[in-house]
């Protein structure tokens, strides 16, 4: 399946989390730690990124889909999956 990244998403994740870059979220959703399922269309991608200084290590991206097609809702750190 199709996971796509629009301008207006890639904006606000840069605007509200400047510290996530795109080879991140590419990763993350290429080769993800885990993936849940929220049961309504929206799915979590973790990633463990060892090179991050803070205690937020992991990258949670969430990946709404429509009619077959994926779309990147946001990206941005955290300390623990949940």
């Amino acid at each position: 399946k199709k996971i796509r990244l629009t301008k207006e998403r890639w904006s606000h994740i840069r605007r509200d989390h400047p510290n996530v870059e795109e080879e991140e979220i590419r990763h993350t959703i290429l080769k993800p730690l885990k993936i849940i399922d929220d049961g309504k269309n929206k799915f979590f991608y973790f990633q463990y990124f060892k090179h991050r200084k803070s205690p937020e290590r992991y990258l949670r991206v969430v990946v709404k889909y429509l009619n077959g097609d994926g779309f990147i809702i946001t990206a941005h750190p955290i300390r623990q999956i949940r």
